[in-house]
């Protein structure tokens, strides 16, 4: 399956230096790994980390999810040894921090090839230059980078992240134009599961593919949030047969429920069943 076609309920962080948390993830019901060779890694195991992670992938058993290696700054002393060794590893995509600009991604390029490229959208500038980030031929996706981007805006964390508003619709609106993934930013209380639900289903809402985890107790709570419904499931092949059936007899629209469906909603409905699908092929697998 092409990665930009699978799920991407949850993105797990794991730290690339740890061989028991490799490990552990590839028998984790998640649909992408961030393998991090920054924030979680210590300064001191960066070098074996990237060892390390190399031996992992290569060694493989994550079947189907979607394998992201996030590097270290190329402002940093580890980035362009960290850009150079994930081109040589079994990785689906390289995962770049605190992008400002297309010059960043053009960097990154330099040193990767062909390899697509993810953006931690986690700036000010970042935010205002999401348009440009979006449309570079490499980007494949964007994850917010919430924790970060706080402290950036010298915001204060609330249930609603109304501070938050302004740049998850910059960051949505340059992802949807391009046709990117664009995950949502994690949530810290890892062990308050009512408060990741909401916070889950108000990302769903806004519009993200999913959630970026930092512990596997997150994991069933964020694929449930971010897949179909059983009543999402049924409503689109119920509209699907109805404007099928308006067709065959000459007209445009058909009615489900007391409302007008379109083929804009059909389409939309054909996205909810392709995703249902790939999500039990993914489960299969």
């Amino acid at each position: 399956m092409d990665s930009r076609q699978c799920p991407y309920r949850s993105v797990l962080y794991i730290p690339g230096s740890r061989d028991r948390a490799l490990d552990k993830a590839r028998s984790l019901p998640v649909d992408a790994i961030i393998f991090d060779l920054e924030d979680a890694v210590s300064a001191d195991e960066k070098p074996n980390a990237r060892e390390t992670l190399k031996a992992a992938l290569a060694t493989g058993g994550y079947g189907t999810r979607v394998k992201i290696v996030r590097i270290n700054g190329l402002d940093t002393e580890w980035g362009r040894a960290d850009a150079a060794a994930v081109r040589e590893m079994d990785a689906d995509a390289v995962l770049l921090p605190k992008v400002n600009s297309a010059a960043d991604v053009d960097a990154l390029a330099a040193l990767t090839g062909d390899l697509p490229i993810w953006a931690m959208m986690e700036t000010p500038r970042g935010m205002l230059n999401a348009a440009e980030i979006a449309a570079h031929p490499l980007m494949a996706g964007f994850v917010m980078g919430t924790n970060d981007l706080a402290k950036e805006l010298q915001t204060r964390f609330r249930p609603d992240r109304l501070p938050m508003m302004t740049s998850f619709g910059l960051c949505l609106l340059a992802a949807k134009a391009e046709g990117l993934i664009i995950v949502d930013g994690v949530y810290n209380a890892f062990k308050d599961t009512e408060g990741l639900e909401a916070e889950c289903t108000q990302g769903r809402d806004m519009g993200f593919d999913g959630k970026t985890l930092i512990h596997p107790a997150q994991v069933d709570v964020a694929n449930a949030a971010f897949a179909p419904s059983e009543d999402e499931i049924d409503l689109a092949r119920r509209q699907i047969a109805a404007f099928e059936e308006s067709e065959a007899q000459g007209q445009g629209v058909a009615v489900v429920d007391g409302k007008i469906v379109e083929n804009l909603h059909v389409v939309t409905a054909r996205e909810i069943l392709a995703k249902a699908e790939a999500i039990v092929a993914l489960q299969a697998g």
